[in-house]
């Protein structure tokens, strides 16, 4: 009797905890919001038309300096003064570094002092060689002797020269990589100096694009912090080899401000004005939807949003030119994606 009643208690149990859980599934189901697929919904439109295009190509680059180094000593040994900091303005010729140069002084003394003995021997073995006291190969050696020693103390002024480091060009020193005290060796950077009187602008142009360039003309170029001050660059080079992104380097030569206002480093553009205006369509940027390698727009269709891959051709601010995909009287989505899917019906604002 007692094992029936706690079967039946145990039914009972699983009763009331299965009511439970499907009245909570109900309660929870009728709070969550159910989206409706049928539910038209509300966008901003836009009828295609044709418009006027200026065909001014705008593109953008980055300002370089025209000359730029890391300067090292030729020679090494202990640097005695450094006589630049960073952001001086250095001329070509200027003494930057001075190396300790006490120990081949002292070595150029000593050569000196044997040219002088040598040129003795040379001056007496002469007088008695013409004399015949003595034999013309004791005046040949001492002749000898005398060349290499000059040249032993050319060598040692040479090697005193290279403890003095001068600026190879003149420009601003960008970076100080030494201080007294330190010791220089061949090869390791002690100063940088740039050049930036003259700079280097480089763009990156596609090959559709390159026809738009001939080497040696000057072009319109403008710092994009400085848009008022004209620049002008002339085309030095025009790349042989396209980037990863297909496009070819294009670089100008561009005289800088007296006061040097344009740095290494900033942004600009060249600016090309074809004159000439055609028609073609153009969208707002923002109806453009890039997914999986394509570019598309939704097109409404008999009340509904369709899905449509268009080709673009170029960026203009927040504008984009269509170059397929899209015809005159098509009327695209501008705005109002949210929950928005291919097939959807359309209310338009």
């Amino acid at each position: 009797m007692k094992k029936i009643i706690w079967i039946i208690a145990g039914i009972a149990i699983v009763g009331l905890v299965i009511f439970k859980l499907t009245s909570n599934k109900k309660t929870t189901e009728s709070k969550v919001y159910q989206f409706d697929k049928e539910k038209p919904i509300l966008v901003d439109v836009d009828t295609i038309q044709l418009k006027n295009i200026n065909e001014e190509g705008v593109f953008t680059g980055t300002f370089e300096p025209n000359r730029e180094v890391k300067i090292s000593a030729e020679t090494q040994g202990k640097i005695n003064a450094v006589l630049v900091d960073v952001g001086s303005s250095v001329q070509q010729g200027q003494t930057l570094i001075q190396l300790d140069d006490s120990l081949l002084k002292l070595q150029l003394q000593t050569i000196e002092v044997q040219i002088e003995g040598l040129q003795d021997d040379v001056n007496r073995y002469t007088i008695l060689a013409e004399a015949d006291a003595v034999q013309g190969i004791q005046l040949e050696k001492a002749k000898l002797g005398l060349k290499s020693a000059k040249v032993q103390k050319a060598t040692l002024q040479e090697q005193i020269n290279k403890t003095t480091i001068n600026a190879p060009f003149s420009g601003v020193v960008t970076a100080k990589l030494s201080e007294i005290g330190a010791f220089a060796a061949p090869g390791v950077p002690l100063l940088q100096i740039t050049d930036i009187s003259t700079l280097k602008f480089t763009v990156n142009v596609p090959e559709s694009d390159l026809k738009l360039f001939q080497s040696n003309q000057n072009y319109s170029i403008s710092a994009a912090i400085f848009p008022e001050i004209p620049l002008y660059g002339k085309l030095t080079m025009i790349g042989s080899k396209a980037n990863m992104g297909n496009s070819f380097p294009i670089q100008f030569q561009v005289g800088n401000t007296k006061q040097t206002t344009i740095k290494s480093g900033m942004f600009g553009k060249v600016s090309l004005t074809k004159n000439k205006t055609k028609q073609g369509i153009i969208i707002p940027s923002s109806a453009i939807i890039n997914s999986e390698n394509q570019t598309q727009v939704y097109v409404i269709k008999n009340g509904k949003a369709i899905l449509k891959t268009i080709t673009i051709s170029k960026n203009i601010g927040n504008k984009t030119i269509v170059s397929g995909g899209l015809n005159v009287g098509d009327i695209i989505v501008t705005n109002g994606f949210i929950n928005l899917f291919d097939g959807a019906n359309i209310n338009v604002k």
